[in-house]
């Protein structure tokens, strides 16, 4: 039987499968969705070698998919030539040539008319394309993060960063201008990117992260990974991302100190891919450090409290509606707290400081009664407002054809 569905390109900065860190649980669901109305030709990188063998999973969902090899290291290095003009270093890390020669004749080839781009850099690859929708999903404003990480570091990284938030910005905006929407993951990431394109105007949407409750559902029967008798406080993520590193090393350095002064032989797990030197430098008697995990749940499931002491944070965080899901108490920094359907001292602690921080932590592990009802409260408000399907549609309505379809969505938005 032939397949009716209409083709569409789809590029993704790292490879959507295994859904196992934040952008890839994001990129992936939005893979699935395309796949259920479209013929997906996929355009991804592989950054980690342990990638490599998922490139044939994806098949599954794709008509086509060119995933070319991305060395980190040398992609840094070359990213640099950007200094000498006025692009933004993340552009060339993302640049090549290959990509962009299957790109231009997979769309003539495949006669594709409609195109998602997901993560900034990605948008490159649009421009020269006539398309009839290009959809450029942002998720977070990248350019204000570097402008953050530039408040935070010695010069010369403090110049680096802030140009490169300045360059950045310069990009997004222009990708915007040239594409039909752009996707932010919450309402406040969309406001600050109005007010720093304005000319983007009515394209710019907001499609909220969500989460699997069915596969991160508590009471599946994990057995506990953690030694009996010791208080567990977890936090999950990759491990070799920035701001997830600077939240370990604040929590373990600044506040489970406290904690553990006052509550006695609390141990803090850092449970997540690639733990960085840093990382890695916290283990000992009151830090367990794991690396990658084959399944993160058990460790969900069985830990007293979750935390995530996000000081850098741009839009809800994955980590935190995963362990809410498993009708986890989370305590997180205002950061993340932004835009998250759920209510401090109902569904979750919010806390800025480390004092405020460890008393909710304190209080938390010292009610086992109140950490039970907000896990199963915080399991509630995923359920109500955070399924993928429901966040998803908007790609269904965005991508509509016919003059009918696309007059609505512009009077809509």
């Amino acid at each position: 039987m032939t397949d009716v569905r209409p083709p569409i390109l789809y590029l993704v900065h790292r490879i959507p499968y295994p859904p196992n860190k934040g952008d890839k649980v994001r990129s992936f669901n939005i893979l699935r969705q395309l796949a259920r109305h479209h013929r997906v030709f996929l355009g991804t990188f592989v950054d980690h070698p342990d990638d490599r063998v998922h490139v044939e999973r994806l098949k599954a969902w794709c008509e086509d998919v060119c995933a070319i090899e991305l060395n980190p290291r040398l992609k840094r290095v070359a990213s640099l030539s950007a200094l000498l003009g006025s692009e933004a270093l993340s552009l060339p890390y993302y640049r090549d040539a290959r990509l962009a020669e299957w790109v231009r004749t997979t769309v003539n080839r495949e006669r594709i008319a409609q195109a998602v781009a997901f993560s900034g850099p990605m948008a490159q690859y649009l421009a020269p394309l006539r398309l009839e929708r290009a959809i450029v999903d942002f998720c977070d404003v990248d350019s204000a993060k570097w402008s953050q990480y530039a408040a935070d570091r010695p010069w010369p990284l403090s110049w680096l960063y802030r140009r490169e938030g300045a360059r950045l910005l310069a990009f997004e905006r222009a990708a915007a201008s040239r594409a039909d929407s752009s996707l932010f993951v919450t309402e406040a990431e969309a406001d600050l990117f109005r007010r720093a394109a304005p000319e983007a105007g009515d394209g710019i949407r907001v499609m909220q992260n969500g989460v699997d409750a069915d596969y991160f559902a508590p009471g599946a029967g994990f057995d506990s990974p953690y030694p009996a008798g010791r208080p567990v406080v977890l936090f999950t993520g990759a491990m070799d991302y920035w701001p997830n590193i600077d939240a370990v090393s604040w929590f373990a350095k600044d506040i489970l100190p406290s904690i553990r002064a006052r509550l006695g032989d609390v141990r803090f797990w850092i449970v997540g891919m690639n733990p960085a030197p840093a990382v890695l430098d916290l283990a000992g008697e009151a830090v367990t450090v794991t690396g990658t995990v084959p399944d993160v749940r058990p460790y969900l499931a069985h830990a007293d409290v979750v935390v995530a002491p996000l000081r850098i944070a741009r839009g809800i965080q994955n980590k935190v509606l995963e362990a809410m899901a498993m009708a986890r108490p989370v305590v997180l920094s205002a950061a993340p707290a932004v835009g998250l359907a759920a209510q401090d001292g109902r569904e979750c602690v919010v806390a800025e400081g480390e004092e405020a921080f460890a008393n909710g932590v304190v209080r938390l592990l010292g009610d086992g009664l109140w950490r039970q009802h907000m896990g199963q409260l915080a399991r509630d408000c995923v359920l109500k407002n955070y399924s993928w399907q429901a966040h998803l549609g908007l790609l269904d309505e965005l991508l509509a054809t016919g003059a009918a379809a696309a007059g609505h969505i512009h009077q809509a938005a």
